[in-house]
């Protein structure tokens, strides 16, 4: 039996002693993770920049830092996530108690990408503990450091037999893919998604599929050129462009794309000061076998910022390449690079155009001081998400849902959003044995009149906490009808009570004036 094969084994064996269904368990492991992820922080650090020459602070803001505000959502919602969510109801079923109840898939698979080792490995891995799903994590060979201290330190901290690391290359995760899972997350290419769907396929296993794309980034000519450049730099050339969501390309007319180069010019200078390779916080090329692929896709394109290299350090400046049109070189495919075409439409109806001739992207990214022009987009076009006037940061929003649709993936997890891609939601009615008149419409013969009366208790849906408020209201509209009839009757009972009181008073008087003419 392979090593795969046995670390499967194990995690299977141990979730089926349910010791993940407490949510008490869920939270100690979540707990351990975040330990983990405090405590070995330096090690983190120093693992991403042996693979990414990414400084301490970077992997913490870009690494960890999101992790941490995971794990700490998942420990203080966990209780309302996993607890029974109740449905509306039929007339059939209005006494009777139906909800969906959250339970564990069981052993999930979490392939992590290179990118970001730590970010994309863990954050899936929060939702499969969340959820109380047993999870063996494969992170990326590419990333030899980062997956070597995960190896060596993780199993320290969380369950070793639950939540197995294992290591290699192609052949191990093909052994991986091999066995069968309840769940498949992967985070990489559209090219190795396709291959992880069709082995996931012959265990009719569901998928997660965090992909990619070419995310098209749309700047009108009417907005706040310099802080939307600014934005785009930012959001371009982090990570060294090897960003997911990085904006791909930039669609603008040509009579802003001589500013928008220069502005993107200027704010590189500032953010990685005129020479980049010497700069702590401006990484490298993960290896010389994508640096050639990203050097290869300038061809047929004019540089007019960057376009230095080093083979040696596998770095390449922040490039900016103009002349590009939909069937050069540098549009075939995902970039994952620090090169930003800059293609020219002539306004936002060709820019739609554009995007819509192309396979669905991650992300679109839009930037314009009009919503109604923001709307049209969102309108228009499909995407994983729509981001208006900043780049990355819906990454952030935990209460956002992180995902692809076609071709850029499927699935999203974030926040609740990764506990139920992870949860089965399981149908629940429990009915009481009473009411057998009632039911008796379902039993054979089945007549006419008995399917009028199914229609009607079938097809009738009850909102109950709609049915809730009307009778909330109905009780304030008693109470206060009630209110109204007893301030009436008090009002009468106190003008009766006047009139007794001056009638009484006015015989008093009619006695004393009588006695007095007796006297006289």
């Amino acid at each position: 039996m392979s090593r795969q094969q046995l670390a499967v084994q194990r995690a299977r064996k141990s979730f089926q002693t349910g010791k993940t269904k407490p949510l008490e368990s869920r939270i100690h492991q979540l707990r351990n993770l975040l330990r983990f992820v405090t405590e070995r922080r330096k090690d983190i650090a120093e693992a991403v920049k042996k693979d990414l020459s990414k400084s301490e602070h970077g992997t913490e803001l870009f690494e960890t830092l999101g992790v941490e505000g995971e794990i700490k959502l998942a420990i203080e919602k966990l209780a309302e996530w996993a607890a029974p969510r109740p449905v509306e109801k039929s007339l059939l079923t209005v006494s009777d108690e139906v909800f969906v109840h959250p339970e564990p898939l069981g052993v999930v698979l979490i392939i992590g990408a290179w990118n970001y080792p730590w970010a994309v490995t863990l954050q899936p891995l929060v939702g499969a503990i969340a959820a109380g799903n047993a999870a063996v994590i494969k992170p990326s060979e590419v990333c030899c450091h980062s997956a070597k201290v995960m190896e060596e330190l993780l199993p320290r901290y969380l369950d070793k037999d639950l939540y197995p690391v294992v290591t290699g290359g192609v052949p191990e995760t093909q052994e991986l893919l091999r066995q069968r899972f309840d769940h498949i997350f992967y985070t990489g290419s559209s090219t190795v998604g396709k291959l992880v769907m069709e082995a996931a396929a012959r265990n009719l296993t569901p998928v997660t599929l965090e992909l990619g794309g070419k995310s098209p980034c749309y700047i009108d000519k009417n907005c706040d050129i310099t802080v939307a450049c600014r934005r785009i730099t930012w959001g371009k050339f982090v990570n060294c462009g090897q960003t997911c969501i990085a904006p791909d390309y930039v669609l603008c007319e040509p009579s802003i794309q001589s500013r928008v180069q220069e502005e993107i010019k200027n704010c590189i200078k500032e953010f990685y000061t005129d020479d980049p390779k010497t700069f702590e916080d401006y990484g490298r090329i993960i290896n010389k076998r994508h640096f050639k692929r990203i050097m290869a896709l300038m061809e047929g394109s004019t540089v007019v910022v960057g376009g230095d290299s080093d083979e040696s350090q596998c770095y390449i400046a922040p490039t900016v390449l103009k002349n590009v049109t939909g069937e050069s070189k540098v549009m075939k495919e995902e970039i994952f690079g620090p090169l930003l075409p800059i293609i020219t439409v002539s306004g936002v109806d060709e820019a739609i155009q554009f995007i819509n001739e192309r396979e669905k992207p991650l992300v679109i990214y839009v930037f314009s001081n009009e919503n109604k022009l923001i709307k049209r987009v969102i309108a228009e076009t499909s995407s994983g998400a729509l981001l208006a006037n900043d780049c990355l940061v819906h990454f952030t929003v935990s209460s956002l849902p992180f995902g692809g649709v076609g071709h850029s993936g499927m699935g999203c997890y974030h926040g609740r959003y990764g506990f139920d891609q992870l949860s089965h939601m399981r149908s629940c009615l429990i009915k009481q044995l009473k009411m057998e008149g009632v039911n008796s419409m379902r039993y054979p013969p089945h007549t006419a009149k008995k399917l009028g009366w199914a229609r009607f208790f079938l097809l009738k849906q009850i909102n109950l906490g709609r049915l809730r408020r009307m009778m909330l209201l109905a009780m304030f509209v008693g109470v206060a009808s009630f209110v109204v009839q007893v301030k009436k009757l008090l009002r009468q009972l106190s003008l009766l009570i006047s009139v007794i009181i001056i009638s009484k008073h006015s015989q008093e008087i009619s006695v004393h004036t009588g006695q007095c003419s007796k006297s006289g």
